[in-house]
This record gives structure tokens, C-alpha cells and sequence, in this order.
């Protein structure tokens, strides 16, 4: 049996907004994610999230303190994540277009504010309200399909 991945997400408030990320490559998803990724050994978790965010987005960033923790799973293809969050503050660079993440994951990218993100497919279910509360959350396992 596989063990679960660990990933680290960041939480970006900037300008009371809330910055995401396409969760897959298919351009015609709709779903949308904090931007991170995978752990890689040997690396603290602060850094593997700066280097995550760094390639997904081009900004540089300050890693805080953890805010939310989700483990998901989609038992089709026998995958379980757990996310640790980490609330972040952008220390270099802004958003462009012509930024390319080298996994060629992420390919869209952008600031929302609190209603829009009411309006999107976004997970885990608890980011937003993490975001905008200022609280600590936990997710117990829950589903996610990729459509």
C-alpha cells in the first residue's frame, strides 16, 4: 500500500485577496488550489514551500506559521496527500503571464478576493474561511476528483 504524500501549500493574503493556482495541468479544469506541492526530502518544510511557490507563481515569499492541515485522497487512482498550509507574506516579485512553472502543473494563477473565491471550486473546502478567519483548520480526509 502506498504511503501518503506530504505537501505544503501557501496562504497569501495580499491586499485582502487571496492568491491561487490551477490544481491540474488540464486547461479545462475548474478547480483551484493554494499554491505548493510535494515535499522533497532533506529540505525543511518553510523551504520546500518558498521553492514551491517560487516555481509555480515567480514570487518569493516569507513563510509563517501553519494555519490548516487536509489529507485527501482519491481512491481511483490509490492516492492519499496530507497538506500542511503555512500562512506567507510576498516578499519579492508580482504575478505575470509569461511566468512558466518548469512542472508545467500550474498555468493559471491570480489574486481573488473573498467573493470570488465563494464562486469558485476551490480545495479543501476550509481554505477560504482559514484564510479570511485568521483560525487554525484541520480537514479530515475527504474526496477529490479531478473534473
Amino acid at each position: 500500500m502506498p504511503q501518503p504524500r506530504l505537501a505544503t501549500r501557501a496562504v497569501i493574503l495580499h491586499e485582502n485577496r487571496l492568491l491561487l493556482v490551477n490544481a491540474y495541468a488540464d486547461p479545462g479544469s475548474t478547480l483551484w488550489c493554494a499554491p505548493g506541492g510535494g515535499v522533497e526530502a532533506g529540505a525543511s518544510l518553510p523551504d520546500n514551500l518558498a521553492r514551491e511557490v517560487h516555481e509555480e507563481t515567480g514570487l518569493r515569499v516569507r513563510v509563517g506559521v501553519p494555519c490548516l492541515v487536509n489529507e485527501f485522497h482519491d481512491p481511483a487512482r490509490g492516492f492519499h496527500q496530507v497538506e500542511l498550509f503555512f500562512r506567507c507574506t510576498i516578499t519579492d516579485g508580482v504575478l505575470t503571464e509569461s511566468w512558466a512553472d518548469p512542472e508545467g502543473i500550474v498555468t493559471r494563477r491570480r489574486f481573488f478576493t473573498q467573493a470570488e473565491v465563494a464562486g469558485l471550486r476551490l480545495k479543501p473546502d476550509s481554505l477560504a474561511r482559514v484564510a479570511w478567519a485568521r483560525g487554525f483548520g484541520y480537514d479530515p480526509l475527504e474526496l477529490i476528483q479531478p473534473a
